[in-house]
């Protein structure tokens, strides 16, 4: 770790030490700002209403007695508010008191003067104060003084920091929810041929780093698919051509038996290449989504199995139009159809709507599945149950891999099902509109 890297301001601990010292010091500036308003430090600081009226005091008591009456004009017309006037001695009607007003003018006034409160007339609070000559100036003061909590600069100081804490809470969640919330988008939209687009690497430093590694991390996966893709396609290419050579040898062995025996292998062995590289070849050119009649579709398989010999029967609306790849769909059902006549004498495949999902059953009256594999039937290289698997060449286990990767790639999913009295529903549920996907292994 670098010395003093954590105060790197490209990473998310120096971005937020950063935030937190520029809030402490706008924290701090505001409360010497408010401490300089208000100066707490001078507690004998009278209200502004106090204020006034102590000065016009001092100023009536230092000017000569006939001057009083025009500064007393003056006076009135410069704080309407405070209502000064001057009263004759005796006229003024005095009650004992002492609150924070008359502390804060008597320490201002000085001696020979002295300030009380007068009986209010009229409902309004009036403070007087007696000059040196005996003579009383009267003026409202409106409101007492202001609670505690209001004003001060704590409470300037908790806004603030209430304020600093908000913002810093909000930039983090943001700046780390964020680049995590494209993370697990670009986990859903990942494919395999190229077409999700990069994360962006934008953020604070340790964000960048984590997009640039997923970002490798798929051109490796991508590589590494393409190389086993290639790899799969030259083997293909090689296997094909000895096992050609061998059916036509085949075909020169005398003894019918063993020649029966050598092609049925011959054909095991060419079928379990194509169902291998049906189900990994990743890498082709992936097929348009569009507006597929479904129904139709299902019929022709029915059709086609029908025309082979088997009893298959198709059970549903005359015509149902969806969006899909129509040679995937068509190769996905084919895949469940042809696992069901394996091992059922009767097959049946229903399509039923419902609201915005297609519903494809397959249903077959063979022995079924049992529910402790249903799960693991769906896995590549996985045959049935001993009831439902007749003899070697009954198949490779990949039928119903690939139909679910099939109805994965179509935003679906699919399921078994135990059908009554006894067999199984083979059930693919495809949603009628989707953004496609890459089908996966």
């Amino acid at each position: 770790m670098k010395p003093f890297g954590f105060f790197h301001l490209k990473g998310i601990g120096g971005q937020i030490a950063a935030l937190v010292l520029a809030s402490t010091v706008a924290l701090h500036l505001v409360v010497t700002t408010a401490f300089l308003i208000s100066r707490p430090d001078r507690p004998d600081a009278p209200p502004d209403g106090a204020h006034q009226l102590t000065d016009a005091a001092l100023l009536l008591g230092s000017a000569e007695p006939s001057e009083r009456p025009r500064l007393v004009a003056d006076l009135a017309r410069a704080f309407p508010k405070l209502g000064i006037e001057m009263l004759a001695p005796g006229t003024a009607s005095v009650e004992e008191s002492d609150n924070q007003h008359l502390r804060a003018m008597r320490r201002h006034l000085g001696r020979g003067y002295k300030a009380v409160q007068l009986v209010p007339s009229g409902g309004e609070s009036r403070l007087g104060v007696t000059l040196p000559d005996g003579t009383m100036i009267a003026g409202h003061v409106d409101g007492g003084p202001r609670p505690w909590f209001w004003g001060g600069p704590w409470l300037m100081a908790l806004m603030t920091a209430f304020i600093c804490v908000t913002v810093l809470g909000l930039w983090a969640a943001r700046a780390l929810a964020a680049p995590l919330s494209s993370f697990a988008k670009a986990a859903e939209n990942f494919s395999l041929d190229g077409g999700a687009e990069p994360l962006p690497e934008r953020g604070p430093e340790e964000i960048r780093s984590v997009a640039r590694a997923l970002n490798r991390m798929q051109e490796r996966i991508a590589r590494l698919m393409s190389d086993r893709t290639r790899m799969l396609a030259a083997i293909s290419h090689d296997l094909r051509t000895p096992i050609t050579r061998l059916r036509l040898r085949a075909e020169f062995i005398e003894d019918e038996t063993n020649r029966k025996r050598m092609l049925i292998d011959l054909d095991q062995m060419r079928a379990m290449l194509e169902s291998v590289l049906s189900l990994l070849r990743n890498d082709r050119k992936i097929e348009a989504v569009t507006l597929v009649d479904v129904a139709s579709t299902l019929q022709l398989v029915a059709d086609q199995f029908g025309d082979m010999g088997h009893v298959v029967h198709y059970d549903g609306p005359a015509s149902a139009t969806a969006a899909a790849r129509p040679d995937d769909l068509h190769r996905g059902v084919t895949n469940l159809v042809e696992n069901a006549v394996r091992f059922g004498a009767e097959v049946t495949i229903r399509l039923d709507l419902s609201g915005t999902t297609l519903v494809i059953d397959v249903e077959d009256d063979g022995p079924g599945i049992s529910d402790a594999r249903k799960q693991e039937m769906l896995e590549p290289f996985v045959r049935g149950d001993d009831a439902r698997t007749m003899d070697e060449s009954t198949g490779f286990g990949l039928g119903l891999s690939i139909a679910r990767a099939i109805a994965l790639a179509h935003g679906g999913e699919l399921s078994l099902h135990d059908r009554s009295p006894h067999g199984l529903i083979v059930r693919m549920q495809l949603p009628l509109w989707q953004q496609p996907r890459l089908a996966a292994a």
